[in-house]
C-alpha cells in the first residue's frame, strides 16, 4: 500500500506492505457527537499548504527548468510549440483546481471514516492527527478532465492519435478506479499484482504500433541475422534448426530488428505493471510518493523536449515520432500540474495522504507515454531507484527473510528522528548510511537522489547515442 500501513477494522493487513506512515481507520459515517470532534482532531489544511510551499516551489522549479531551457533555446516548429503552450494553459488551470478542491473534498473523506494516523509520528502530537486519505483521487479526476477537454483543440475527428490517446486515458481512468477500490477494500497483495494488467487492456487492445526491437549494436556480434539455412549463428557456435521451424524463424530474425508480435505486448503489460507497482512500494515518508513522480515526470518532459529539438536522434526528425514526443508532452503537462498540486498538501507534515489511488495513477501514467513515446527503455532509467529499492526489498516481498507488516523506520517521539529498521527497502537504507533523520531530512535525501539518478540517466543516453543502436 502506498503512503500508510492502512489497516481497517476487523481487518487483516498482509505483511511487507510499504506504506506511509499511517494505519488506517474506519468506520461507518461520522455523526453526533463524533462530528463536532472531527475538525478538531484534522490538521489545519490552510496552514499546512501555505508555509511549506516554498520548498514545493523549489522541488518544481529544480525538476521543471531544464525542460523551460531546452523548450526556449532548441529549434521546436512555431506550430508545435503554441500547442504545447496551449496544454500548459490548461495544466496550469489544472493545478488551479488540484489545490481547490483537495480541501472540498477531505470533509466527505473524513464523513466515510476515510482518514489515517500518522505512524512515523506515533507518540508525538502529530500521531493523533486524523489525516484524510486517497486524495490521487482529486488529481486523477482534475487530469481526466483537463486531457480530454484539450484533447476538442488538438486532435481532428480522423487523427491516427486520436485511438490511442483514448484508450491511454481509458487505462488511466480504469487504473484509478482500481486504485481506488485498493484504498477502500485493502485488496489483498496477490490481487495488486494483477490490477494493472487489467487497466492496461483498453491500451494493448487499441495499441496499433510497432512491436519490433532493434538489437543493440554491442550485441550484433552474438547472432547473425537468419535468412532460412539448416543453422542458426549463436557467437562462435552454429546451432541446428529443424526444418519445420524454419519458414517461422526467418521472418522474425532476418535482421537486426526483430519481430516480437504478442511478446512485445506481453512487456508492455509487465512494464505497466512494474510501473505501478515500485512507486507503490517506495513510500513511507511524507511526500515521497507525489515527490518522485514529480521528479520522473520533469524529466521525462526534458527528455520529450530535447527530442524534438533534435537532441541525440536524427535530423529532421520523423514525424511519428515527432507525433509521439508531442502526445506524450500534452500528457506529462497536466499529469505534472496535478501531482504539484497534490503536493502541496502532502509534503511534510502531510495533511493529506495520496492513497493507492495516485500511486496506480501515476505509474500507469508512467507506463502509458513510455509505450506510446516508444521509449521505455529510457523510462526505466529514470525508475533507477524504484528498480533498485524493488531489487534490494525482493527477499522480504517474497518472503525469503521474514517481513513484517509495516517496513517503516523506527520513530524516536524525544528526538523527532527516525532511525533505519532492519526492513530492506531503501527508506530504512538510507537511515542506516546517513544516520537518524528527520522525516524531512530523510524525505529531501531521495528525491536528491531520485533527482541525481535522472541525470544520470540522461548522461547514459549521451553517450551511448550512436552507438547503442
Amino acid at each position: 500500500m502506498a503512503d500508510s500501513g492502512r489497516q481497517l477494522r476487523n481487518r487483516k493487513v498482509e505483511p511487507g506492505r510499504t506504506p506511509e506512515s499511517r494505519s488506517f481507520i474506519s468506520g461507518p459515517a461520522v455523526s453526533g457527537s463524533e462530528q463536532q470532534e472531527t475538525p478538531a482532531r484534522t490538521r489545519n489544511y490552510a496552514e499546512g499548504g501555505l508555509p511549506k510551499s516554498h520548498k514545493v516551489l523549489i522541488l518544481f522549479l529544480a525538476s521543471f527548468l531544464p525542460a523551460v531551457y531546452l523548450f526556449s533555446t532548441l529549434d521546436i516548429d512555431a506550430a508545435d510549440k503554441r500547442f504545447i503552450l496551449g496544454n500548459l494553459a490548461f495544466s496550469s488551470v489544472g493545478f488551479l483546481l488540484t489545490v481547490w478542491l483537495i480541501p472540498v473534498a477531505v470533509p466527505y473523506m473524513l464523513r466515510k471514516g476515510m482518514f489515517g494516523m500518522d505512524i512515523n509520528k506515533r507518540g508525538s502530537p502529530g500521531g493523533d492527527i486524523k489525516v484524510p486519505e486517497s486524495q490521487g483521487l482529486v488529481a486523477g479526476i482534475v487530469f481526466l478532465v483537463c486531457t480530454i477537454i484539450f484533447q476538442h483543440f488538438y486532435f481532428s475527428a480522423d487523427s491516427p492519435w486520436l485511438v490511442e490517446y483514448n484508450a491511454a486515458l481509458a487505462s488511466i481512468c480504469f487504473m484509478i478506479f482500481l486504485g481506488f477500490i485498493d484504498d477502500v477494500l485493502d485488496i489483498p497483495w496477490r490481487v495488486k499484482l494483477l490490477l494493472p494488467t487489467v487497466a492496461a487492456l483498453p491500451l494493448l487492445m487499441a495499441y496499433a504500433g510497432g512491436t519490433s526491437i532493434v538489437v543493440p549494436k554491442p550485441l550484433r556480434w552474438l547472432f547473425k541475422p537468419y535468412a532460412g539455412g539448416d543453422h542458426f549463428e549463436i557467437g562462435p557456435y552454429a546451432v541446428p534448426v529443424p526444418e519445420a521451424l524454419r519458414p517461422y524463424l526467418a521472418p522474425y530474425l532476418s535482421s537486426y530488428v526483430i519481430e516480437l508480435g504478442w511478446l512485445y505486448k506481453l512487456y508492455m503489460g509487465l512494464l505497466a505493471v512494474f510501473c505501478t507497482n515500485s512507486i507503490n512500494i517506495h513510500a513511507g515518508v511524507n511526500g515521497l510518493e507525489a515527490g518522485q513522480t514529480v521528479i520522473i515526470a520533469a524529466s521525462i518532459l526534458t527528455y520529450n523536449i530535447s527530442v524534438l529539438g533534435g537532441i541525440g536522434v536524427g535530423w529532421p526528425l520523423a514525424a511519428e515520432k515527432r507525433e509521439a514526443q508531442l502526445f506524450c508532452l500534452y500528457l506529462m503537462q497536466p499529469f505534472l500540474a496535478v501531482t504539484m498540486g497534490v503536493l502541496s498538501y502532502n509534503w511534510y507534515p502531510s495533511t493529506v495522504f495520496v492513497g493507492d489511488t495516485f500511486t496506480y495513477f501515476a505509474g500507469m501514467t508512467f507506463a502509458v507515454v513510455g509505450i506510446l513515446g516508444h521509449f521505455s527503455e529510457m523510462l526505466l532509467l529514470f525508475f533507477i531507484p524504484q528498480i533498485l529499492n524493488f531489487l534490494y526489498s525482493c527477499p522480504q516481498l517474497f518472503k525469503i527473510v521474514p517481513c513484517p507488516r509495516h517496513r517503516l523506520p523506527k520513530f524516536d517521539p524525544e528526538t523527532g528522528l527516525l532511525t533505519g529498521s532492519n526492513d530492506l527497502n531503501l527508506v530504512n537504507l538510507f537511515l542506516r548510511i546517513f544516520g537518524p533523520l528527520t522525516e524531512q531530512q530523510l524525505c529531501i535525501r531521495l528525491l536528491v537522489f531520485q533527482g541525481f539518478c535522472s541525470v544520470a540517466a540522461f548522461t547514459i543516453r549521451h553517450l551511448l547515442t550512436g552507438v547503442y543502436k
